[in-house]
């Protein structure tokens, strides 16, 4: 695969924008000794798969799709047009947010959204199919949220969430399929909810249906994957095989 094409499909700029970062000697391979090598020739052949290289000083890796964890501010908007706090994508590199696509869309897109005042997990990738197998429904991923209520919970508020509350847009019970107060302090206000399926607002609608007000939420866990301890706020990594198999684990 030509150099050029490799950095246009990693998303740093159009072809003629790559061919030029080549030429003029922004761009350096690893080779087989791990050791960086400038290289100016715009058409020279490398195989893709696991190579590693420096554009204008950034190190690379090639990934023919991008699954990518970031752990989510508050304060920030899943939407590439928010309309009152800042996007979610201006905490990634610029090649991620480039990538081309067959699409009219560009760049990698967030597995669902979180509200703009939750923390937490958050995944975006640019495979379409994987973007679908995590949002589905039918797949029941689970996912681990961390709950700060306003006020005490107790054993009947828990019942009730996994036996089914109602929402206002939806005449069917729908349920926690894991619920647990975590009381670390005595306040009895921490609450780990567990859900397999998505709908707007729902953690503080489901908390409202049985009397009580989330204050702080936070999503700690998708399938058996949990937020890295040592993934600040606004901080990303790639997902690695083992991620993605731990996703739609659980």
């Amino acid at each position: 695969m030509q150099l050029q094409d490799i950095l246009f499909s990693q998303g740093f700029g159009t072809r003629r924008v790559c061919a030029g970062l080549v030429q003029q000697g922004h761009v350096a391979v690893a080779g087989a000794d791990g050791v960086f090598a400038p290289c100016t020739e715009s058409a020279a052949d490398f195989a893709p798969e696991g190579l590693r290289f420096r554009v204008q000083g950034q190190d690379w890796e090639y990934f023919e799709k991008a699954y990518v964890l970031l752990h989510k501010p508050a304060g920030t908007e899943c939407s590439h047009k928010p309309s009152s706090y800042p996007s979610v994508y201006t905490l990634l590199p610029a090649p991620l947010r480039q990538r081309p696509q067959k699409s009219a869309l560009q760049g990698v897109q967030a597995v669902g959204r979180l509200d703009q005042d939750t923390t937490g997990m958050l995944l975006l990738s640019d495979d379409g199919q994987f973007l679908h197998r995590m949002t589905s429904p039918k797949k029941m991923t689970p996912k681990v949220y961390e709950v700060q209520a306003k006020h005490a919970l107790d054993a009947q508020q828990v019942e009730a969430l996994l036996r089914g509350v109602v929402l206002d847009d939806d005449p069917r019970p729908v349920q926690a399929a894991g619920a647990e107060i975590v009381d670390a302090d005595g306040a009895a206000r921490h609450l780990r909810l567990t859900l397999t399926n998505g709908k707007y607002h729902q953690v503080k609608r489901m908390l409202a249906a049985v009397g009580n007000r989330v204050e702080g939420l936070h999503r700690s866990r998708i399938g058996t994957l949990a937020l890295p301890a040592d993934l600040g706020p606004g901080q990303w990594r790639w997902l690695r095989p083992a991620d993605l198999a731990a996703l739609t684990a659980g």
